[in-house]
């Protein structure tokens, strides 16, 4: 393979100063803080990178921060994680400081620690292990989308994704059917969405007044009280775990979700795990795995309905597969439904959950022929790099065939185009159950429904809430 070009090197001698960089004019207390208040951030971020290119500076208070739309330079700082280059501090404080303290936030040689604990409750054979129970909520969503249309009433379909998602990460990370997508509010969905757009907020707030306890306000009192109440549930899911261990002492050899197989993991001779990292793992894959998936498949539930020509592809394939069943229930199957695989990875180029990440270095070093600075913040701008590349054929256009077999390669884009589940060491553990999820509700809703938008009603908006999601879905579900 041929070594990329532009390295991230500790300790060379710097040919240009970051304030070299072009970039917008700030003010000159606040910096640019009012340019990034006045729409999504990643929106910000992204029509700057048009103006001023690739890699450009800008300034919140007094600190100085980069972003990047350079592919290149991306995938080399994602390969340097975690030596070089770390999630910035403050969004990994604030991920910790609402009881995330896991592999997500982890860093060094804890992140390598962690790693080995997390791959462990995420193999192939704990997520097939769960596949019937997976299958099950699958049909679960589909019946209630079926009484629903029966009885005339509207289907919420971005509120129904959410509360599958949940139930099913929660299901296989803790083993519990807690049922929010019937269960119109449930408290522990209802904590888990309050910090999520809590962290989102602060991660644009210019200083951590909530750190101060006399200038916090009401709603991060009630993040500190929601944030103890997640973690007091997954303690009692923990000890019903540890239970049911002791009564069927073959789940130590073959776990059927990721709590029992952390808890296996945990209790091993001289593990160096502890009960509270089991916790913060557990909360983390709730945290990582409910609203990026959910997203997703919105995201791509809108341009099917925009796109009728791939939606009756997807149908097609559908059929084929599932035959007269209605759900998926063969493991072996996903990897028959590739032209769904496509589309959503062509969902996420357009309409990426993650459009950006922060990054910051460990070390001062020279970044390409740009001297960096230890601590300094890096946003990668994760989506406006797949719009520059050059070799996208009508890019602004969803063409899932760009992703098939003959197209760029298997369908797993071996170029690295796009990052939807991060790259290099770091890669996203929980790809292979997002897309596995994916498919088992796009499979089922192409062969069971049809898309149709929602006359006169206004586009889907992109909204950033730690993840970037639709504020709305104007699609609704018509019974085939």
């Amino acid at each position: 393979m041929e070594k990329n070009t532009i390295e991230l090197t500790p300790g060379m001698a710097p040919l240009r100063s970051i304030a070299e960089l072009p970039g917008p004019q700030g003010r000159p207390l606040f910096g640019n803080i009012r340019d990034i208040r006045a729409q999504p951030f990643h929106q910000v971020m992204e029509r700057w990178g048009r103006e001023y290119g690739p890699l450009y500076r800008f300034r919140i208070m007094r600190r100085t921060m980069l972003a990047t739309a350079d592919r290149d330079l991306i995938a080399t700082m994602l390969r340097d994680r975690p030596d070089l280059i770390r999630r910035s501090t403050r969004s990994a404080d604030m991920l910790n400081e609402v009881g995330t303290r896991g592999l997500f936030t982890a860093e060094g040689e804890e992140w390598r620690r962690q790693r080995k604990l997390v791959m462990r409750a995420l193999t192939p054979e704990v997520i097939h292990n769960f596949f019937p129970t997976l299958t099950a909520m699958t049909e679960r969503l589909r019946l209630r989308w079926e009484r629903a249309l029966a009885a005339g009433q509207p289907v919420d379909l971005l509120r129904d994704l959410k509360a599958y998602t949940l139930d099913v990460t929660i299901g296989l990370a803790m083993g519990q059917d807690i049922n929010t997508l019937e269960l119109e509010e449930h408290p522990l969905q209802r904590d888990i969405e309050f910090l999520f757009k809590l962290v989102a907020k602060r991660l644009t707030s210019p200083f951590a007044y909530w750190r101060v306890p006399v200038l916090r306000r009401a709603q991060d009192h009630e993040a500190i009280a929601a944030s103890a109440r997640i973690q007091q549930a997954i303690f009692g899911f923990i000890a019903e775990a540890r239970k049911r261990i002791a009564q069927n002492p073959a789940l130590r050899a073959k776990p059927s979700n990721m709590l029992e197989a952390l808890i296996v993991a945990r209790d091993e001779p001289d593990s160096g795990f502890s009960d509270a990292e089991v916790v913060g793992n557990a909360i983390t894959m709730v945290f990582a795995g409910e609203d990026t998936t959910s997203n997703t498949m919105a995201w791509l539930i809108d341009f099917l309905a925009d796109y009728p020509q791939a939606a009756a592809r997807m149908s097609e394939e559908a059929q084929q597969v599932l035959g007269a069943r209605a759900v998926l229930d063969d493991y072996h199957q996903l990897d028959q439904l590739k032209y769904v695989d496509a589309a959503t990875r062509e969902a996420m180029r357009l309409k990426p959950v993650a459009p950006f990440m922060a990054a910051e270095t460990t070390q001062d070093v020279t970044l390409g022929d740009l001297a960096v600075p230890e601590g300094t913040v890096i946003f990668l701008l994760l989506r406006h790099a797949s719009e520059r590349d050059a070799e996208w054929s009508q890019p602004d256009q969803f063409l899932p065939e760009r992703w098939l077999d003959g197209a760029h390669g298997p369908g797993d884009d071996p170029g690295r185009k796009v990052f939807p589940f991060g790259a290099g060491p770091r890669f996203c553990p929980g790809r292979y159950l997002a897309m596995a999820e994916i498919k088992m509700v796009m499979a089922m809703l192409a062969r069971q429904f049809r898309l149709e938008r929602v006359p006169g009603a206004a586009p889907a908006r992109e909204c950033f809430t730690f993840t970037m999601t639709p504020d709305v879905l104007p699609v609704r579900l018509v019974q085939s």
